[in-house]
């Protein structure tokens, strides 16, 4: 089925969604005999350096991707659909961002991986404003307006040219989730840390067997660890690639996961890859129990920052607490190291029925010093992303004793005062207690 034959042979009418990636290089004017139906537009993959100056035509247009193109400016045009809300210009070469080009009802952006060097104070004119993605362009500031984006919920700013975190970022009442890695900042705010425990394991020690799975920082296979005068190990082997992510950059997750340490709650790192014959870097890793599972799955478009539960999830009161005191447990870990993992999410937790979890993905990962003036208020913000998975823990949870003292403990993580909320050691002093009430 060619879709854009049958676009232009008007075969599509009526159609509220319309995916396009066949190499334009020009906006296809049928796509506006869709107007009046017309809610998801995705030009992803094309070659395209413009939008039309009527795009405002698409009345019911919510949402727009046009990433993995050729634009070199942010179409001003987009600021003239109206109802407007997720749009998507990953992978371009966009330098400037027009004043006007913001859509009114915006709630959702990706910039990243584009050459950006300042974004308009018009953002802050957004106040449904609730996921930032910006990772990989080359900003030395946020705009002093986005102060008034009440509703940001998470921030991607990582591998820009940031010197210093904007105190105002950090006590945005709704803030979960900021990665920020990968800016020239002062000290520990950049630099990874170490443990010192990490070996180097030679590629030639791997048998590398079947993928496991491929995420946007690389691809995980299963493989054999042919470990001198020991016996062979079943592992996982995590190759990283180059490019930017959503995230940040994926060689700063690698060092996000092994300045982690060893913790129960943690996929343990065994080693870092030397000796690959195309210079890949990578790590070797405890190959996970088959019985675990994603908790949750990512947020929808519709969800934008809320994970989407199979319908059908219920847990036992101890298995969620378990959880609960187990992610609680490990983000206290991490803290202490000065490492804000800025992605906890139910999608990032791997659990089996009797509630063991683990938590993965680093890419979001950032560092800090523990000395720092702001050190307190970025522990915080993740209080908040473990807030709300409380939250989604309790609504899924069977009844339980001290269930009240719970969902108080969830409200205080969730405060809007940043400052106000409770760090991760009283969290899991607060869960013991509930456990042992059980």
């Amino acid at each position: 089925m060619n879709i854009l034959e049958d676009l232009q042979a008007g075969r599509l009418a009526g159609s509220k969604r319309l995916d396009l990636a066949c190499g334009l290089t020009e906006f296809p004017r049928e796509i506006f005999t869709l107007a009046d139906s017309l809610e998801v537009l995705n030009l992803t993959g094309n070659a395209l350096s413009s939008l039309p100056d009527d795009l405002g035509r698409l009345q019911q247009l919510r949402v727009l991707f046009c990433s993995e193109n050729q634009f070199s400016e942010f179409p001003a045009s987009i600021g003239q659909c109206p109802q407007l809300r997720i749009v998507g210009f990953k992978a371009n070469r966009i330098e400037h961002v027009p004043a006007s080009a913001l859509p009114p009802r915006l709630r959702w952006l990706i910039l990243t991986d584009n050459r950006i060097t300042e974004l308009p104070e018009t953002l802050g004119d957004c106040p449904d404003l609730q996921k930032l993605m910006l990772a990989g362009n080359r900003l030395t500031a946020l705009p002093a307006s986005l102060a008034r984006c009440r509703q940001l919920e998470l921030v991607r700013i990582a591998a820009n040219r940031l010197p210093h975190l904007p105190d105002w970022l950090l006590t945005l009442p709704r803030l979960a989730w900021l990665a920020y890695a990968g800016n020239p900042m002062p000290g520990d705010f950049s630099t990874p840390h170490d443990p010192g425990h990490t070996a180097d394991i030679d590629w030639s020690q791997l048998d590398v067997q079947h993928l496991l799975g491929e995420g946007a920082s690389g691809l995980i296979h299963q493989a054999l660890w042919r470990r001198p005068e020991c016996a062979d190990m079943p592992v996982a082997v995590k190759l990283y690639k180059g490019d930017i992510t959503s995230d940040g950059s994926p060689l700063n997750e690698m060092n996000a996961c092994i300045a982690a340490g060893i913790h129960r709650n943690l996929i343990r790192v065994e080693g870092r890859i030397s000796g690959h014959p195309q210079a890949c870097s990578g790590l070797v890793m405890d190959l996970i129990d088959p019985g675990f599972a994603n908790l949750a799955g990512p947020p929808s478009l519709d969800s934008c920052t809320r994970d989407i539960y199979a319908a059908d999830t219920r847990l036992d009161a101890a298995v969620a607490l378990r959880i609960a005191s187990g992610i609680a447990s490990v983000a206290a870990h991490l803290h202490g190291l000065g490492i804000a993992h800025g992605d906890l999410y139910a999608h990032n937790i791997l659990w089996n029925p009797e509630g063991e979890c683990l938590l993965g993905d680093f890419g979001a990962a950032s560092f800090y010093p523990l000395d720092d003036r702001q050190a307190v208020a970025l522990q915080r913000i993740e209080v908040r992303a473990f807030g709300l998975l409380l939250g989604e823990l309790l609504e899924r949870s069977d009844a339980m004793a001290g269930r009240e003292k719970l969902e108080d403990l969830q409200a205080r993580c969730c405060q809007p005062n940043v400052l106000a909320r409770p760090d991760f050691t009283q969290v899991c002093k607060e869960l013991l207690q509930a456990t042992r009430s059980l």
